[in-house]
């Protein structure tokens, strides 16, 4: 029997936001704040999100052979990052005082969130062409990542901007990408030194090829190719370490990494070289320990049982969030005066507030406009966006 994982992880998903009350208290306080800071023990976005999903005993693929022979099984492992500031992508972890910036999307501002993100002056932002940026609210536990992202002198402009609520197991509404051309978290794929010196790694990584399929499986949610060719990975394919890979002459940080492809596997995030499997720019990382890792092969790993395929074809299809109310305090105030936001809505995975604000989790904000603003609230499903504002005068 050939069970769909995707299916009933969707039904487990969309039970959750349906039902869902923004909670206002955050969960993940104690990370440790500033640039690659620990996550002491936090693990995103929850227990049941596949990311975090225990797969060993999933079953392998029917087209597992064919797909990894797309790849190439000779290819080699490559470990994408290191201790240098050039390879890998950084992070950093900032408390909710962090002030929040306008953030310009470019290419694709119908599938990103476009408030502003609260990124610090001196952000790290990754070396590569892709330019990530991630940074999250310890206080607030949400992710904000940004795509090619460049700074000016009062916003950063991106390619796309994406914010994830780290207290469930998010997804983005069915074809929108993200910061990452699978739709996906890219932070929530790396391999960090902070959970690999630390404990046993609990969740899946983030690898690319070059070639994919115009087709998604969950967690990922958009794809980035025009080939339908059905021997090519869809976006969000997973590949598991073969049980049977010996892991006994490795150290003992790369033997956390091997257990975690074992137990929870490496997820295609995105179009780029064979078998990058990425990580964090972190000056602790010991270099020629992480080359080790390169003599795993392609055919040492095999294709987790996809589920659904998602094409053009399939796309699911559902009601939007309904914003039955946005409405102001007061319509007209003296610059400086304090009005509160105040909203109900129905159906929404998570929203957020333009200008100024950003995610929100509860039933109203307090914002002090300095000049006539227009207030734009968005809440998103896995269907898409639903959009109402409200203008503020200031006389």
């Amino acid at each position: 029997m050939r069970l769909n994982f995707s299916v009933i992880y969707c039904a487990c998903f969309a039970m959750l936001f349906a039902n869902a009350t923004f909670a206002a208290a955050p969960v993940c306080s104690g990370m440790s704040t500033g640039s690659d800071g620990s996550l002491n023990g936090y693990v995103p976005f929850g227990a049941v999100s596949l990311w975090n999903t225990d797969i060993t005993s999933w079953p392998v693929d029917p087209e597992s052979a064919q797909i990894l022979n797309s790849i190439g099984p000779s290819v080699a492992l490559h470990p994408d990052f290191g201790s240098s500031p050039s390879y890998g992508i950084p992070y950093q972890v900032v408390t909710g005082a962090q002030a929040k910036i306008p953030v310009k999307v470019v290419a694709y501002p119908s599938e990103s969130d476009l408030g502003p993100q609260p990124i610090p002056s001196n952000a790290l932002i990754e070396a590569g062409s892709d330019h990530h940026l991630l940074v999250l609210d310890k206080d607030g536990c949400w992710l904000y990542e940004l795509d090619r992202g460049v700074k000016h002198t009062s916003y950063w402009q991106a390619d796309s901007a994406a914010v994830w609520d780290m207290t469930f197991a998010d997804q983005r509404p069915y074809t929108w990408t993200s910061a990452d051309a699978a739709g996906l978290p890219v932070f929530a794929g790396l391999i960090r030194y902070d959970e690999a010196t630390s404990g046993p790694i609990q969740h899946a990584f983030r690898y690319t090829v070059p070639n994919t399929r115009q087709a998604f499986v969950l967690p990922a949610t958009h794809w980035a190719s025009s080939s339908t060719d059905t021997t090519l990975p869809p976006m969000g394919a997973r590949l598991r370490l073969k049980s049977t890979f010996d892991i006994s002459g490795f150290s003992p940080i790369n033997q956390a990494i091997l257990v975690a492809m074992k137990k929870y596997g490496i997820i295609l995030a995105d179009n780029g070289s064979a078998l990058y499997v990425t990580g964090t720019s972190d000056s602790r990382w010991n270099d020629n320990d992480l080359n080790a890792l390169k003599s795993l092969h392609v055919s040492d790993f095999e294709l987790v049982q996809l589920g659904t395929v998602y094409t053009s074809g399939n796309i699911p299809q559902g009601a939007l969030p309904v914003i039955s109310s946005f409405t102001a305090s007061a319509s007209t105030v003296s610059a400086g005066t304090p009005v509160t936001l105040s909203w109900t809505i129905s159906g929404a995975e998570y929203a957020l507030i333009m200008p100024q604000v950003g995610p929100v989790r509860t039933t109203s904000v307090v914002v002090v406009p300095s000049a006539t603003t227009t207030y734009q609230f968005e809440a998103v499903n896995l269907y898409g966006r639903s959009v109402k504002s409200v203008k503020v005068t200031v006389q």
